[in-house]
């Protein structure tokens, strides 16, 4: 699991302003400028009214303004989901209960849906401070995967990984995943060379390249619902 972060620089100068921008993915566990989610991955049961996010300001002297909202599986913002509030400010060392309301779209029953949870943080400024001066101020957005889960499905989350089925083919490796759950893989090794994270889709097959030379067994990790590795685990052919 990793938090998507985007980085905005503004350089602010008494003659106009310069907009930068570019992306960065940080590995698991990283802050968004002193704003950190309670979870690495947020699981919304369907049937539930609403679900609370915890977010808190871990820096000690900086207020930020943060905004949060959620997008679909293809990463534009979707109308299934509200956050309240949308936008507020945080103190230093505060933390706020947000609401995570499903609000509509017809989802499956037999597996999860995906979609993102994002916040992104603002950090104050003092202009009267920066008067004259340049100035560098980061806003971050932190992503996390929000998967909607029905009731009873079967296996239960923790015994998904064992059903995971593998099989060769040529340069790559192919991932089938017969569970009604998304399941994140970390730490795949053919043999003793190492392989690129992936996440497999309920009921799908995901495929992973193969570097030559790469050995035939297969060990993994997954990553469950509070954001932990699992231990690794030999992988089943096919």
């Amino acid at each position: 699991m990793v938090i998507n972060m985007t980085l905005t620089r503004f350089f602010q100068r008494k003659a106009g302003a310069l907009l930068l921008s570019f992306f960065s993915v940080l590995p698991l566990g990283a802050q968004a400028g002193g704003i950190v989610l309670g979870g690495t991955r947020i699981i919304y049961p369907l049937d539930s009214r609403q679900q609370p996010v915890s977010v808190r300001n871990t820096d000690d002297k900086t207020t930020f303004l943060v905004q949060s909202w959620v997008e679909g599986a293809d990463g534009q913002k979707s109308k299934d989901f509200v956050v309240t509030p949308p936008l507020y400010t945080g103190g230093p060392g505060n933390e706020n209960m947000l609401r995570l309301v499903r609000t509509g779209g017809e989802l499956p029953r037999d597996r999860e849906s995906l979609y993102y949870f994002n916040a992104k943080a603002i950090p104050s400024v003092d202009k009267k401070a920066l008067e004259g001066k340049s100035a560098l101020i980061l806003a971050v957005v932190t992503r996390v995967k929000l998967f909607v889960r029905p009731e009873g499905l079967k296996p239960r989350p923790e015994a998904a990984p064992a059903e995971l089925r593998f099989r060769l083919n040529g340069q790559k490796v192919t991932v089938h995943n017969p569970t009604p759950y998304y399941l994140t893989l970390t730490d795949i090794k053919a043999g003793r060379t190492p392989l690129a994270d992936t996440m497999v889709s309920p009921l799908s097959d995901s495929s992973i390249a193969l570097p030559p030379g790469a050995g035939s067994d297969i060990t993994f990790s997954t990553i469950n619902d509070y954001g932990g590795i699992s231990t690794p685990q030999k992988g089943v052919m096919q």
